[in-house]
C-alpha cells in the first residue's frame, strides 16, 4: 500500500508515517496540497499530514484542504513530541556560524535559544527542517547550520552541536491520516489516547446567533467538544466554515439526530469520521 506524507525525507511527518505504516511504501510529497491530491486522484491509498502544533497552533492549509477536497475522511490522529536540534556539517566551525536554516515554525519554536546564542546570525526560512539539513550537508565549504530533528542529522551526516533547543518541553504535533475510504485504522503497537469525531460545518449566512445555534445542538445533548476552529471561506468577510471535534464514540441515535438538527438549521455539515488518537515516539 502506498502512503503519501509531507516530505522531504527525514521530515517530522515521515517520522510519524513510519510509526503509523511501518510495512507500507511511503511516498514523499512537496506540500500539503499534493498529499490531498494524491489521495483524491487515487495515486496513494492514504496520506499523513500535520494538523496542529501545541506551540504554533493549527496548520491552516490542512483545514482548508479538508474542506475543499471532496470525499476525504480522517481515519486516525497521532500525537508526537517534537525535538529540535542545532546541527552543522562535520567540517564546519561551530564558533563562526554564517547562517541558520530551518522551517519558520522550527525557528519560531527555538526563538529564545537562537536569540541568546546566535542573535546576530541571519536566519533563513526553508520549506522544511529536513530540506534545511539537506542544504547544509550539500554546502560543507560554508559554516551553515540547520535546526532539524535527529533523523535528519543521521540521514544527511550532520553533527548535532546543541540538543533540544526548542523553547518549550511540551512541544507536540498532531497528525492525521486521510483517505477516501471510510475504514477504521488500528495499530496494536501504538498507545490509544482517546477517540473523537470530526465535523465540518458551514453556516448558511452570517447572522446574529448563528454560531450559538450550532453549538447548542451539541450542548443540550451534553456532547463534549474538544476543538472548534473557524476558517474563512475566502468568499468575503464574515464567511466561515468550522472544524469541530466531538469527544468519544459516535453512532447512537443522539449523534445522528445532532447531524439532522444541524441540517435543519441550513448548516452545511460534512462528517469526517469517528477515529482514534494514538501516541507516537519522537
Amino acid at each position: 500500500m502506498k502512503i503519501a506524507f509531507l516530505g522531504p525525507e527525514a521530515s517530522f511527518t515521515q517520522l510519524a508515517a513510519i510509526q503509523l505504516f511501518p510495512e507500507d511504501e511511503l511516498v514523499p510529497q512537496p506540500n500539503i496540497l499534493d498529499c490531498f491530491e494524491a489521495v483524491s486522484k487515487g495515486v496513494v491509498e492514504k496520506a499523513v499530514v500535520p494538523l496542529e502544533n501545541s506551540i504554533e497552533g493549527t496548520v491552516s492549509m490542512t483545514l482548508d484542504y479538508l474542506y475543499k477536497t471532496k470525499g476525504i475522511k480522517i481515519l486516525a490522529e497521532a500525537v508526537m513530541p517534537i525535538a529540535h536540534h542545532f546541527m552543522m556539517h562535520h567540517d564546519s566551525d561551530s564558533e563562526s556560524v554564517e547562517k541558520i536554516y530551518s522551517h519558520p515554525q522550527a525557528l519560531a519554536q527555538s526563538f529564545h535559544f537562537l536569540d541568546e546564542h546566535f542573535k546576530e546570525v541571519p536566519k533563513q526560512d526553508f520549506s522544511s527542517t529536513a530540506a534545511a539539513a539537506k542544504y547544509v550537508s550539500e554546502n560543507p565549504d560554508r559554516n551553515l547550520a540547520a535546526v532539524a530533528n535527529q533523523f535528519a542529522a543521521n540521514l544527511y551526516g550532520l553533527r548535532v552541536i546543541h540538543h533540544n533547543i526548542h523553547d518549550f518541553e511540551q512541544n507536540h504535533t498532531r497528525f492525521i491520516i486521510i483517505s477516501k475510504a471510510s475504514e477504521s485504522y488500528e495499530n496494536q503497537n501504538l498507545k490509544v489516547l482517546g477517540e473523537k469525531s470530526g465535523l465540518l460545518v458551514t453556516l448558511p449566512e452570517d447572522h446574529a446567533g448563528g454560531l450559538h445555534q450550532v453549538l447548542s445542538v451539541f450542548a443540550w445533548r451534553k456532547m463534549n467538544l474538544s476543538k472548534i476552529e473557524s476558517r474563512t471561506l475566502k468568499t468575503g468577510l464574515g464567511n466561515y466554515f468550522f472544524f469541530i471535534n466531538v469527544v468519544g464514540e459516535w453512532g447512537s441515535a443522539l449523534h445522528h439526530n445532532a447531524l439532522e438538527e444541524l441540517r435543519a438549521l441550513d448548516a452545511e455539515t460534512y462528517f469526517l469520521g469517528n477515529y482514534k488518537e494514538f501516541g507516537l515516539e519522537s
